[in-house]
């Protein structure tokens, strides 16, 4: 995109009219949003945010910025649909006390112990994938990959039999697609069926965890149902709406995670050099290289951020980059463009896999910051790393099909060879 087109786009910004070239690559519209409006009022009255400190400020002050979605999800869904009471009752979209009492005991299934114990069962599994991609001479990044790995750990979390997982990316990407910031016809009918059917067979689930319950430290699912925080344990329709938010939030961003993350090495073959050498002058120094590939997974994390956007909206009359903001106002908050941030990022446009001080909003801040990090966190790490072990020369065989979607960025189709 040239910069001419980039300041054009970002003269007329419309989330509601972005064109094909801006979600092809948005970053060059965001640069030149931060430099000329980064507190920008959009057509339809809400806000635009692109600099890391305004985003900052406003994930610190939950008391004056409310994640509660029911005021923009109404018109947008409909009160009685299944996407709204999905989305008005999951973790993210709430405020304390129903968003303190989930996401205390989320974050007791999920200790440092539980995740560690994770680990062998994951490193099996993507040895698994990578087996079956060696015998094939390739696949696909996303779907034989990427896709599969989190679909699997959210699956044992909760403790969903392996046989009965099959539908559990289709529900997750309807569900996040309804997201988007402008909805089809298509894509709310295709949302409210997967909340159906997942909530269908949720009740099943959660029946039979009841009386057959697991140990509560690593089953997730056992810990809502007999977990208590603040006096309080969550109701059917909390516990429910939480277990499909669990299956979504981990799902279709730790995908893009992997997926971004070893499109951008081919992308990036300088980079992708480096981090070799590297890892293999580490070689018999596991913690160095735990180092190494948590570093990398920082920066992808950073130059392709997963989720780019988050909302929030402001409770009474506030002032966020010099700029009067009215009780009621909407904030769209752009992570990908606050990861971009040239005044706290060296170089931000490039690519660079040993980048310290970190300061990526990849994961949120503050209260909401993401619940399930370190677990993304390894998953990117262990996925990314034996991939590049097992397969230093793989190359993609025809150029990767992003999703066309300017919430959630990711490919759909990434299909590559392994060469050498």
């Amino acid at each position: 995109m040239t910069r001419e087109r980039a300041e054009a786009i970002a003269a007329g910004f419309d989330l509601r009219r972005l064109p094909p070239d801006f979600l092809a690559n948005p970053y060059p519209v965001y640069a030149a949003l931060r430099a000329r409006e980064p507190v920008r009022a959009m057509p339809d009255g809400s806000w635009f945010l692109t600099r890391h400190a305004d985003l900052v400020a406003v994930y610190r002050d939950a008391a004056t910025f409310s994640s509660d979605k029911h005021v923009e999800f109404a018109p947008k869904y409909g009160t009685g649909s299944p996407l709204y009471e999905h989305h008005t009752t999951s973790l993210v979209f709430n405020d304390p006390p129903l968003h303190t009492r989930v996401r205390k005991l989320i974050m007791g299934a999920l200790t440092r112990r539980a995740i560690a114990d994770l680990e062998p069962g994951l490193v099996r599994l993507v040895d698994g994938l990578l087996d079956r991609l060696q015998a094939r001479g390739g696949g696909d990044l996303i779907e034989d990959f990427a896709a599969a790995i989190p679909v699997e750990i959210i699956g044992n979390l909760l403790g969903v039999p392996h046989d009965e997982r099959g539908p559990l990316r289709g529900w997750s990407l309807a569900i996040l697609g309804a997201l988007e910031p402008v909805l089809s016809p298509a894509q709310q009918e295709a949302g409210e069926r997967a909340v159906r059917e997942m909530l269908d067979y949720l009740r099943v689930l959660v029946a039979q965890r009841r009386r057959h319950p697991l140990d509560p430290q690593r089953d997730v699912l056992t810990r809502l149902i007999q977990g208590e925080a603040d006096g309080e344990r969550l109701s059917e329709t909390e516990l429910l709406h939480n277990c499909i938010f669990l299956l979504n939030a981990g799902h279709e961003t730790t995908t893009n995670l992997i997926g971004n993350a070893l499109v951008c090495l081919h992308e990036w073959p300088q980079e992708k050099a480096r981090l070799l050498a590297r890892l293999h002058e580490a070689r018999d120094q596991p913690e160095a290289q735990e180092a190494i590939l948590g570093a990398a997974v920082d920066e992808f994390l950073r130059f392709e951020s997963s989720n780019q956007l988050g909302n929030r909206r402001a409770l009474r009359d506030a002032e966020v980059g010099g700029v009067r903001l009215p009780a009621g106002a909407l904030l769209t908050l752009c992570i990908g463009a606050a990861n971009r941030d040239p005044a706290v990022f060296a170089d931000p446009e490039r690519l660079d896999l040993a980048r310290t001080d970190n300061r990526h909003l990849a994961f949120g801040f503050g209260v909401h910051q993401c619940a399930g990090l370190s677990l993304a966190r390894l998953e990117g790490r262990i996925a990314i790393g034996r991939f590049l072990a097992r397969f230093p020369r793989y190359a993609l065989s025809e150029p990767p099909l992003r999703g066309g979607r300017a919430r959630f960025r990711g490919f759909l189709r990434a299909p590559f060879v392994i060469e050498g």
